[in-house]
């Protein structure tokens, strides 16, 4: 199969509303920040996007592709039995769908689930104290995080209850010795979210290698802060920071809105 040609090939947006397809295009620049920014694991992790209506209907990325190849006609839209409801030439990760579904199937405040395997994200996933509260950044992920333990390659349908009931209401998850999870009302917050994770991530794992003790940020600061964080976030953060996003896209990796 020649997936790049089969990519190249797909049009959906005359059998789509205008609604949905405005979402896979988001998704779809999604998949390539994300390639931009190095968060990628090959094609191993996955995003996903609920789609408008009432259906639980969500697209998630077509295995096999890279992210900086994903367009918004290649995403793979399916339901929450992972039957595919627009033919595709195309397969799903397993496990993106067993994460995925469960999220979306629980959450119905939440459009955009995303995960990745960032090595940052995984050290501080293996680290018995999880994030710490050492940086600017660590404020607003501490502000709704929660965790989850590990189970192995998330393949059984059995974990799904356990990964929501351990994620309630939180926009932040991070997954024992696994990664990241992020969830927004947006496709932007989505992204946001894991951008401020990842940073607060980075942040830890550089000043812990420096040998040395760390400085936390005093409990009532930390209050403080995570108040602050919950209002700022109101404001959806990702809506502002998205345009010039975009506009980065188009420089750098065009052609995801096809």
């Amino acid at each position: 199969m020649d997936m790049a040609a089969d990519i190249a090939a797909l049009d959906v947006r005359g059998r789509v509303s205008a609604e949905e397809w405005q979402l896979r295009v988001d998704l779809a620049a999604c998949y390539r920040l994300v390639a931009m920014h190095g968060w990628d694991d090959l094609v191993f992790t996955h995003i996903s996007a609920r789609v408008p209506g009432p259906e639980t209907h969500f697209l998630i990325n077509p295995y096999g592709a890279t992210f900086e190849e994903i367009t918004a006609s290649s995403l793979v839209k399916i339901d929450l039995d992972g039957r595919v409801v627009i033919d595709s030439p195309f397969s799903i990760n397993p496990a993106g769908f067993t994460i995925h579904s469960a999220v979306h199937a629980a959450r119905h405040d939440v459009t955009c689930v995303l995960h990745t395997h960032t090595t940052a994200g995984v050290a501080v996933s293996a680290q018995q104290d999880g994030l710490l509260p050492v940086s600017q950044q660590s404020i607003f992920p501490l502000a709704s995080i929660a965790y989850h333990d590990y189970e192995g390659v998330a393949l059984r349908e059995d974990e799904r209850p356990r990964l929501v009931a351990d994620l309630g209401g939180a926009s932040y998850l991070i997954l024992r010795n696994h990664g990241l999870l992020t969830v927004g009302e947006t496709v932007a917050d989505a992204f946001l979210h894991m951008y401020v994770l990842q940073r607060a991530c980075e942040v830890q794992i550089a000043a812990q290698s420096g040998g040395v003790p760390l400085t936390r940020i005093p409990q009532a600061i930390v209050g403080t802060a995570m108040e602050q964080a919950r209002i700022g976030t109101q404001g959806r953060m990702g809506g502002i920071v998205w345009p010039g996003l975009l506009r980065r896209l188009d420089r750098t990796f065009p052609g995801y809105a096809s």
